[in-house]
């Protein structure tokens, strides 16, 4: 494997998660990839792998299943694309604090300035450190770079990101909201703004990632002005298997209650809550959609839960409008917000006061293998647009090497719209 400078050079963007890694090999101008996978249950027995080249797929079991033995193997179906000469490799971390309002080239300063946020990304930042660490000591002579996912919401007004709690909480403590899912937003925005042939510049838009995590922003200009996720992934929309926004007070009774503390209170929140916790059937919406077909007491606890979910991302849809003045477009995008013709018909009930009507023959037809309008023509549209994180991450990635190489800049915010 060699490295370089070339127009034509691929990205690999890996997405170190707490147990899993995903990664791809891609063309960062044209989005073509080589290579995509996916690593489950890193760390256990269990683990596998499973990769994509050339329409072909294979599943394995990878000998080594720590972080860095997992990256191994990444490397090693790399070296079987033949004399692959890679630009750089982009790394999406969690969390970049007040500090990252960009993507930026990693160096020994920026691993300390991430690992001193880690702690408000416990689960995903040092899986992110480890992720670097393997790759950089891999491929010593491959330029790295970090894509964050709060970077695109550092934006926000102050009035936007602060909580009311004391002062002192945000200023010794940095408890405040910084958002998520940036690399998503950003780039269905811009997506949109393209199907719709109007600068993004001069739109109001509100995206709504939703999948086993979801969040909303509200994009005014180009920049995020508010959004749903808050000092950590848990605030918000019901997801998989977050509750999303609750009464604090919760917490201080269901202690006392269940004579337990605040960790585990946290850790059933994040995991034993959302969908999975309304239904107590899946965290998983296709599951909830097929059962809450049916009758009887689980087809209804099903219905119960999606209706639920579509209330809340509803609410929070029409709050984001404050911050925007007016709405122009509604995003869809997501596992969910790509693939459920239900969900998506349900919000846009609720929300026919925006001007939001649904054309069902356009909803049906659009979703994972095509963007477009869903809704009848009118001031305000709502569009599915598939999202494309990992190729925010490639040009992220070669902006950068190359604004290095050239000697112009070590942080970028490029545009990352096909």
């Amino acid at each position: 494997m060699t490295t370089g400078g070339g127009e034509s050079q691929p990205v690999l963007a890996l997405n170190c998660g707490s147990s899993s890694v995903k990664f791809a090999v891609l063309n960062p101008e044209t989005g073509q990839s080589r290579l995509v996978g996916l690593v489950e249950r890193v760390g256990t027995p269990d683990a596998s792998m499973t990769s994509s080249r050339s329409g072909k797929t294979r599943t394995e079991t990878p000998a080594d299943t720590s972080y860095p033995g997992v990256l191994r193997a990444i490397l090693g179906h790399l070296t079987d694309l033949g004399d692959l000469s890679l630009l750089g490799v982009g790394h999406r971390v969690v969390h970049g604090g007040e500090r990252f309002t960009e993507s930026v080239v990693i160096d020994d300063e920026v691993l300390s300035a991430i690992r001193g946020t880690s702690h408000l990304a416990p689960l995903h930042n040092p899986a992110n450190l480890e992720g670097i660490a393997a790759a950089r000591a891999m491929l010593p002579d491959v330029a790295q770079v970090a894509v964050f996912d709060t970077a695109f919401h550092q934006s926000m007004p102050r009035h936007a990101y602060h909580y009311a709690v004391p002062r002192t909480w945000y200023i010794e403590h940095g408890v405040r909201r910084y958002g998520f899912q940036g690399t998503s937003h950003r780039y269905v925005a811009e997506r949109a703004a393209e199907l719709l042939g109007t600068p993004l510049e001069e739109l109001r838009l509100v995206t709504a990632h939703l999948g086993n995590g979801c969040s909303a922003a509200a994009i005014r200009d180009g920049r995020s002005v508010d959004t749903s996720m808050g000092l950590t992934p848990l605030e918000g929309l019901v997801m998989g298997t977050r509750s999303g926004d609750l009464d604090p007070g919760i917490l201080g009774y269901m202690a006392e209650r269940l004579y337990t503390d605040v960790h585990a209170l946290t850790e059933t929140l994040n995991s034993e809550s959302g969908l999975l916790g309304l239904s107590g059937l899946s965290n998983d919406m296709r599951t909830l959609t097929n059962l809450g077909q049916g009758n009887g007491e689980r087809a209804e606890t099903a219905r119960f839960a999606v209706d639920v979910f579509c209330y809340r991302l509803a609410k929070y849809v029409a709050a984001l409008v404050v911050p925007l003045g007016r709405l122009d477009a509604l995003v869809f995008t997501g596992g969910i917000g790509e693939h459920s013709v239900s969900v998506r018909s349900s919000v846009l009930d609720h929300l026919g006061f925006l001007g939001l009507v649904e054309d069902r023959e356009a909803n049906a037809a659009h979703g994972r293998a095509s963007a477009g309008r869903i809704t009848r023509p009118g001031a305000t549209q709502a569009l599915v647009v598939p999202t494309n994180e990992e190729l925010v991450i490639a040009r992220d990635t070669a902006c950068l090497v190359r604004a290095v190489s050239t000697g112009t800049s070590s942080k970028t915010s490029s545009r990352t719209a096909d």
